[in-house]
């Protein structure tokens, strides 16, 4: 099989102690639904929820249908379960009710014709009502509610009522607190309303990530787990919030999963004065030698990492030299002896006593943990590793 530019490795060992300090966090009984849109935030369906059922999970929400079907595909256990959080088409209905594949309403008509394709198939719809609380984003009115609590409970042989949920507009930011409390408030307040009908859901669930390590009044039954299954903060807020309800300075609970490579394709002498890659954005101000990694920013290596960013080769870091272009970039190598065609290049991930962190990436891109991450192409080809 012909090489790929680069590669991707998945730690299992720390897949799995990211999966214990979530637990240790939401307490013993609430379901852990690992989130895996966006190809599993660039870490790779295909590999990661093998990995994540190794762990226990049995549990996982996407935002598409045709995210399910690429989960459905590759899950190993017959008890694991898909959730479709986003967009369903009406054309995919009758797959996603005949391979029992839950999947949020947030509309009356979505309930109606969920409806319809369940008579015609002779299966019930599994589904969760999700419930307008503020964020304006998707959600069932508060006005639709007795409405939609009937119509489940008058057609219960074909809707299973799985889930009442909501989703939090931006609770991994402090300055967003007073608009979480009112979200919170809202949907206890429907639930309420819920009760009244005595047409209960199996599971009630608000929290992601943000929300289920900082804030246990949003930990219901179920949560939400995507961002810190891989190893990262949501933000810094949620870090410092942990610090302070464990009362320690720092702490490293998490543990990135994800190590990029890629190889040293060329190694060059450069000239004082001269320029170095496209335009004149980098002049050598000394003899110099750098070296040429075959990615750019098609492999999802960020351009605005130009004359800012970092390698690792020989366990010491190079510095981007110039600008990064589409399928490739130059870094400074003076100072590493030996460089030679082939050598080990680390974009994220630890090579002796040096470490490329995401975080690294994010302080000079202005881009979200998530963004980076979930930009790296499935072309990429990714691995296990203990």
């Amino acid at each position: 099989m012909v090489k790929h530019s680069s590669r991707i490795f998945l730690s299992q060992s720390a897949l799995k102690q990211n999966y214990r300090f979530i637990r240790e966090k939401i307490g013993p009984h609430p379901v852990i639904s690992s989130v895996v849109k966006a190809n599993a935030f660039g870490h790779g369906i295909g590999v990661f929820v093998p990995m994540a059922e190794k762990c226990g999970i049995r549990h996982f929400s996407v935002a598409s249908s045709y995210e399910a079907w690429k989960v459905k595909e590759v899950i190993t256990h017959d008890d694991s379960r898909i959730m479709i959080m986003g967009i369903l088409y009406p054309e995919d209905l009758t797959w996603v009710i005949e391979n029992e594949i839950e999947f949020f309403v947030f509309d009356f008509v979505q309930l109606e014709n969920a409806l319809k394709v369940a008579q015609e198939v002779g299966k019930p719809a599994v589904v969760h009502l999700e419930v307008e609380t503020g964020g304006n984003r998707t959600g069932l009115p508060p006005e639709m509610l007795e409405k939609a609590i009937r119509f489940l409970k008058t057609h219960k042989k074909f809707l299973r009522f799985e889930g009442m949920c909501t989703h939090f507009a931006g609770i991994e930011s402090l300055a967003n607190q007073f608009r979480i409390q009112r979200q919170l408030k809202a949907f206890q307040e429907m639930y309420k309303r819920v009760k009244k009908l005595k047409h209960l859901p199996r599971l009630r669930h608000t929290a992601c990530s943000a929300a289920a390590l900082a804030f246990p009044d949003t930990v219901m039954d179920m949560v939400r787990i995507g961002t810190v299954q891989f190893g990262l903060w949501p933000s810094p807020d949620i870090y410092n919030m942990h610090l302070l309800q464990t009362g320690k300075v720092q702490d490293s609970p998490l543990k990135r999963i994800l190590t990029w490579k890629t190889d040293v394709m060329h190694v060059k002498k450069v000239k004082k004065d001269d320029f170095v890659g496209y335009g004149t954005s980098f002049q050598a101000t000394r003899d110099m030698t750098v070296a040429v990694i075959p990615i750019g920013y098609s492999n999802g290596y960020p351009k605005a990492l130009s004359n800012r960013g970092h390698v690792l080769i020989h366990g010491k870091k190079a510095t981007v030299t110039g600008l990064i272009n589409m399928n490739v970039f130059m870094v400074d190598v003076s100072h590493i002896p030996d460089v030679e065609v082939g050598d080990d290049v680390v974009l994220i991930g630890k090579q002796n006593n040096n470490t490329i962190t995401i975080k690294s990436f994010t302080q000079i891109t202005d881009a979200i943990n998530n963004e980076l991450v979930s930009r790296l192409p499935t072309a990429i080809p990714r691995r296990t590793v203990r």
